[in-house]
């Protein structure tokens, strides 16, 4: 009977129990040091009163603290409001895990402000807010985060891609191009506009404890919504949203949006959510429509907003199409948006200045370390993408090679004879045009 009793507990789980590490599927992921083999069979079954309970002491050990701090450390990232590195924070390790650990028990552990720096968006000129946590702080987000991610992956919509373990990007792009080519033409391209400022705290807040019921988890993931900002030497607390950078954004931004996930699911309706931004995909413009409506109805009443200017119907048949994820999608056609070819042209600009000084053979192996990574995400557009920019990138060694010979402006005319294509191949330049044929013949094979 007591034995009974301890399997149904979801609290008491004993520390010596077999560890997570030796489970294997869909649990490998998880951080062993906190999930043992005893609780992910609670996870799976269900555990007694649906909630969690006593979650503090897993957050708290030493051993989830060590983990999320070489996390930290891979990561790498500046320090926060008190100028403290990662490696400053390393030299004393087990003093600084010690003293965090024994403030997270007593509940007097105290999150610092926030040092906010805008940072340019992607292919724009706009740019967006990123928040620095402390290092310290970002190593108790990132064991808080071990200990609660698992319980509500567990109830994640399985359309719902973003920041999630085992998947990416690619498996929502994936998804949409099966969806399109299946007939689902009609697509609401929807924006959340700045969700991550304005997510309401309070109800992120009761989202999470109607899955946990540790009170001091639950402070403690307060303490993170409602810490201080530093911006330009000013300090402001905000009563909205979780900063985008800090640890533990990303997941409650998921466990916000989980219901909308289920409930377009539940009404038949095809969406696909990468974080903040989504798409549902239809057979015709009514249903589209319907589908608008019931996603307005929800962001209103979770006290969210649709970006008025950015939410819109298209029939992807009809020459406009969408963008999501870094491609653009139109007439049964994807290639990369705009945006993503600008930023594509500046990465390569920066690694190809005329007045660079390295050898050719070491500019570019820079070069290819970008082709090759910008390859293997945009390699499904269509076939007429690569060649222009293999001939632009051509243009910029070329324009290298001239101005060493004591000329200027582009490479163009005789440099093409001179430095031929043949040339760059020679030298190992990455092809766009030849990874793609490659690529095309092998998916044929």
């Amino acid at each position: 009977m007591k034995d009974r009793q301890a399997e149904e507990r979801p609290a008491g789980v004993p520390e010596e129990a077999k560890q997570a590490g030796e489970t294997q599927g869909q649990w490998s992921w998880v951080e062993a040091s906190v999930w043992t083999e005893r609780m992910l069979t609670a996870l799976e079954k269900g555990v007694k009163g649906g909630k969690w309970f006593s979650l503090i002491d897993k957050v708290s050990s030493k051993a989830n603290l060590r983990a999320s701090f070489e996390k930290v450390k891979a990561n790498k990232g500046s320090a926060g409001v008190d100028h403290v590195t990662i490696e400053m924070f390393e030299v004393h390790l087990e003093e600084n895990l010690e003293r965090v650990s024994r403030e997270l028990i007593s509940g007097n552990y105290q999150p610092q402000a926030i040092r906010r720096v805008w940072i340019p968006k992607a292919g724009s000129k706009e740019k967006r807010p990123l928040g620095i946590p402390t290092v310290r702080d970002r190593v108790v987000q990132g064991a808080l985060r071990h200990a609660v991610e698992p319980i509500f992956e567990a109830e994640f919509a399985s359309e719902s891609y973003g920041f999630r373990p085992g998947r990416s990007a690619k498996d929502a792009l994936r998804r949409v191009w099966e969806w399109l080519t299946e007939g689902y033409t009609y697509v609401v391209d929807a924006d959340l506009e700045s969700y991550y400022d304005t997510i309401p705290q309070e109800q992120v807040l009761k989202r999470v404890a109607e899955q946990v019921a540790d009170s001091k988890v639950l402070e403690l993931i307060g303490k993170y919504l409602r810490q201080e900002v530093m911006e330009s030497a000013k300090r402001w607390t905000p009563e909205r949203g979780t900063p985008q950078g800090a640890v533990l954004s990303p997941l409650l931004s998921n466990i916000y949006l989980n219901n909308l996930d289920h409930l377009m699911a539940e009404k038949g309706y095809r969406m696909v959510r990468y974080a903040d931004d989504f798409v549902i995909l239809c057979r015709s413009e009514k249903e589209a429509q319907e589908a608008l409506e019931e996603v307005r109805r929800w962001t209103e009443a979770a006290g969210l907003r649709l970006h008025p200017e950015k939410t819109r119907i298209v029939d992807v048949d009809q020459p406009g199409g969408f963008d999501f994820l870094g491609y653009h999608f139109e007439r049964g056609y994807r290639w990369p948006r705009r945006r993503s070819i600008k930023k594509f042209r500046a990465d390569i600009r920066k690694k190809t200045k005329r007045t660079r000084g390295d050898s050719l053979q070491t500019i570019i192996l820079d070069v290819n370390r970008t082709l090759r990574g910008w390859f293997e995400y945009y390699k499904h557009s269509h076939w007429n993408t690569f060649r222009p920019l293999d001939a632009w990138t051509r243009m910029r060694l070329r324009s290298i090679l001239r101005k060493r010979r004591g000329g200027k402006g582009r490479g163009c005319g005789r440099d093409h004879n001179r430095w031929t294509n043949a040339y760059f191949a020679e030298q190992g330049l990455f092809s766009l045009v030849a990874a793609f044929e490659a690529a095309s013949q092998s998916s044929k094979r």
